[in-house]
């Protein structure tokens, strides 16, 4: 009986959650490559977002492939997103204009071509979406060394570490024109923010408290947006993926790059991403060959 009563919230909470899961064609029909491997995409959409920005439509500002070895650590490698490559279909491009071109899946294929590794799992957040999930777990403790006031992302940041709200997150990890890093640093600040919220969501005290879980799947979900046939399992499976790729213990960092500002006649400047070195880069992710808690890639 006890089960049974244990039972019966769990189910109800589980088809609850599949009733709200967001889903979008994204995932090819490539053949599948050892391990695991999600294709994270931050859409630039200004959809509710009250920042005075005039861009209309939706971009990809952040895209990060998220891979666990078969042995060795996970990886979590943020693409710059003017990053110079080719597009099936299309001639070479900033990687970013996959999504503009061909949506999802175009970006999925994109970014199979690049790395070799094949995309297991698609995850797409917008900008509101980060302001949400922050606030739904009373905001998350960031850190950046240096004085900000950026007018573009309304970033207003003292040096050190504070505990930051949704709006101050959202301006946290847009800010790159105040960055001596550009696109670089706004990819760490990034890779920390979805650390800090992926840290909160779960730890214990929000997994095992149903009044912070409801608000905070409820919010993870009217933010996420998933590849077609995605359960509630396969977004737990998803999540402790991601879990261990922002550990100690997880591969971070870029591909190599060669030029932070290749010029490019109809493109404009973009990423060049280093011919000699990329191939191996992408290799030794895939075999899991970088020691744990190495920073790789960046600007050669």
């Amino acid at each position: 009986m006890l089960i049974l009563l244990v039972a019966i919230p769990v189910i109800g909470f589980m088809l609850w959650a599949q009733g709200q899961i967001q889903t979008v064609p994204a995932l090819s029909a490539a053949p599948d490559t050892p391990g695991r491997t999600y294709l994270i995409v931050g859409s630039d959409s200004r959809e509710g977002l009250d920042t005075g920005d005039p861009t209309e439509g939706a971009r990809t500002d952040t895209i990060m492939l998220l891979h666990q070895p078969e042995s060795g650590p996970t990886a979590l490698i943020s693409i710059p997103r003017d990053s110079y490559v080719e597009i099936p279909g299309y001639s070479a491009n900033k990687v970013n204009a996959a999504f503009a071109f061909g949506g999802p899946e175009l970006l999925v294929e994109t970014v199979e071509n690049l790395s070799g590794l094949t995309i297991d799992g698609y995850l797409e957040v917008g900008f509101m979406g980060v302001a949400d999930m922050v606030d739904a777990v009373d905001g998350v403790e960031l850190c950046y060394d240096q004085d900000v006031s950026d007018e573009l992302s309304q970033l207003e940041w003292e040096a050190g570490c504070h505990l930051s709200d949704g709006e101050t997150a959202l301006a946290f990890s847009r800010m790159r024109y105040s960055d001596p890093l550009g696109d670089i640093g706004r990819a760490q600040r990034q890779r920390q923010v979805v650390g800090a919220v992926a840290e909160e969501v779960l730890s214990p005290s929000t997994l095992l408290n149903p009044f912070q879980l409801v608000p905070v799947t409820s919010a993870a979900l009217g933010a996420f947006t998933f590849n077609d046939d995605t359960g509630v399992i396969d977004i737990g499976r998803m999540a402790w993926v991601l879990r261990s790729g922002l550990g100690g213990e997880a591969v971070t960092g870029t591909p190599p790059i060669a030029d932070m500002g290749y010029g490019v006649d109809g493109v404009g400047s973009t990423v060049l991403l280093d011919p000699d070195l990329v191939d191996q880069f992408w290799d030794d992710i895939a075999q899991g060959a970088y020691p744990p808690g190495a920073t790789v890639g960046g600007v050669e």
